[in-house]
């Protein structure tokens, strides 16, 4: 399974030529104002941070999000990145992380539809049993974009996130196997 489809993106797998776009997007502070990320990145970090990752299992690997170009069926843009870490085997758990890299294809719905698209991959093929994400009080955005996608909120980090000289709290939310069996056979409805 080369790509993971939706009906307007795909998933496909990282590779080096990526690179220097990942470093633009993680070196854009509108981009990184609700990611983890606290310093600028060099391209030589990024590098090493793509080495690191190819010796992780595939299913740690970060997945590029591509739409197709307009008027161009058969040209794809790459407009983020996503996928699975802190993957807990024995417990069927995994951890997801977005960034939709390029500002103009913010509020669109993609990040919606990559959720969607690797909520679905993370059930059906790596066959986990919950996935869950964290994300910060001050970011709405987000937390209606996971909620469109079917993740709830199931705890709070009170003040657990220091930025611009004040502290937020961080939202934990996830989405269980079958609560994404109810939510999308309710979307197949639709």
């Amino acid at each position: 399974m080369p790509h993971l489809f939706g009906k307007r993106i795909r998933l496909r797998a990282a590779e080096r030529t990526d690179i220097d776009i990942f470093c633009r997007w993680i070196n854009d502070p509108e981009v990184t104002e609700n990611l983890a990320l606290v310093f600028p990145m060099s391209l030589a970090q990024e590098e090493h941070w793509y080495e690191d990752m190819l010796k992780k299992p595939p299913s740690h690997h970060v997945l590029v999000i591509d739409i197709q170009a307009e008027n161009q069926s058969d040209t794809w843009q790459a407009i983020g990145n996503c996928g699975f870490f802190n993957v807990d085997w024995r417990n069927r758990s995994a951890e997801i992380g977005i960034m939709i890299g390029e500002k103009q294809h913010w509020n669109k719905g993609y990040g919606t539809e990559a959720m969607h698209v690797l909520i679905k991959h993370g059930f059906e093929t790596l066959n986990l049993h919950r996935v869950w994400l964290q994300v910060y009080s001050k970011n709405p955005r987000g937390i209606r974009s996971y909620e469109k996608a079917g993740l709830t909120r199931e705890g709070l980090f009170r003040q657990a996130h220091y930025q611009h000289g004040k502290y937020y709290d961080v939202h934990i939310m996830s989405i269980l196997r079958d609560e994404w069996h109810l939510s999308d056979a309710s979307d197949d409805q639709h």
